[in-house]
């Protein structure tokens, strides 16, 4: 039996999420509902003119959310990342350890400013992305704890680790070595900007196939150059094995390797979208990494995401993990 369920890799970033209205994306002359890349400068004068609007700060990233949701359910995971010698840095460790996340992090073997994602939640419940990566736009091969890969079912990587060089080669090592112990892969395609701008370091990461894909729509379409999802489902299956495309309040299309489900979306109010797509990822992953079937780790992974979405922020709370989890013993997401 292995250790970990999902060893993970991604870009570590501390969330810093602010409610804003349209026009202030407008004023700001920022792109809606997508994730740009910053600077530092940029970054610290995009506080300055948010200064005094409700936020919220949470160790995020697309892979740490994802595996912060697969832990709290009550698998084993490992995140491999890179963050700076400073107090963000240091939240971002206790956040993990405090979590039971194990991490190749050391208190004292960190450099540089560790990265930050500046979240702005429109009330449509679309959320904007500014993001200055710091340490972790060095991520690279030296980060990769490859036992613990070894040791793990799952290896999961998050997109955005295309749009560095380092962490791209990083990503194509860690497929390669997963690959050579029989370990799974799974990938996210992330954001559309990712899609739409590295698809070539998609694809390597990617190789022949990768195992199980997870993306929403628009990346699907935009992946795939379809014009419909039908065509884009159709085209999916040269890059994945098996792969889920969520598509918000219209539920998920699951391939599960031999035929198509549609799931259906849980009700919910919606407040916030932050973290949605990387809540169902990790409740998926939970879901088949303990014997469940891909509609039921999909059907599991829709109620999660319906909690995370009635909030404001990227993850769940205790309550609402052991809503999912009580759910689970009770079959209630199976009915």
């Amino acid at each position: 039996m292995k250790q970990y369920q999902v060893y993970g890799i991604g870009n570590a970033l501390v969330d810093i999420d602010f409610e804003v209205s349209s026009c202030t994306l407008e004023r700001l002359n920022i792109e809606k509902g997508v994730m740009t890349l910053i600077d530092e400068a940029t970054h610290h004068q995009l506080l300055e003119e948010l200064e005094g609007i409700k936020h919220l700060k949470a160790c995020g990233g697309s892979a740490a959310n994802t595996l912060f949701t697969t832990q709290q359910l009550g698998a084993k995971t490992f995140y491999s990342c890179k963050v700076g010698n400073d107090k963000s840095g240091d939240f971002f460790y206790r956040e993990l350890v405090s979590n039971g996340i194990q991490t190749n992090l050391k208190e004292d073997e960190r450099e540089g400013v560790t990265g930050k994602c500046i979240v702005l939640v429109t009330p449509d419940a679309d959320r904007t992305m500014n993001t200055f990566l710091g340490a972790t736009s060095k991520f690279s091969k030296n980060e990769l704890s490859i036992d613990a890969l070894q040791n793990s079912e799952y290896l999961y990587i998050e997109g955005y680790l295309v749009a560095s060089p380092t962490g791209c080669e990083a990503a194509i090592l860690a497929c390669q070595s997963a690959e050579a112990a029989q370990v799974k892969v799974a990938l996210s395609l992330s954001d559309p900007n990712m899609v739409t701008y590295f698809k070539d370091g998609l694809c390597n990461i990617i190789g022949e196939q990768v195992d199980l894909l997870f993306c929403n729509e628009r990346e699907a379409l935009i992946f795939t150059n379809s014009q419909t999802l039908s065509d884009a489902k159709d085209e999916l299956k040269k890059y994945a094995k098996t792969f889920a495309i969520t598509r918000g309040g219209d539920g998920s299309v699951i391939y599960d390797g031999h035929q198509f489900h549609e799931v259906p979306a849980y009700p919910a109010n919606v407040v916030d979208t932050v973290g949605a797509g990387d809540v169902f990822a990790g409740a998926f992953l939970f879901g088949i990494t303990k014997g469940f079937s891909y509609l039921e780790s999909a059907d599991l992974a829709s109620f999660a995401a319906a909690k995370v979405v009635a909030k404001f922020g990227p993850r769940l709370n205790q309550q609402e993990i052991a809503d999912v989890q009580q759910a689970v013993l009770k079959e209630v997401v199976f009915a």
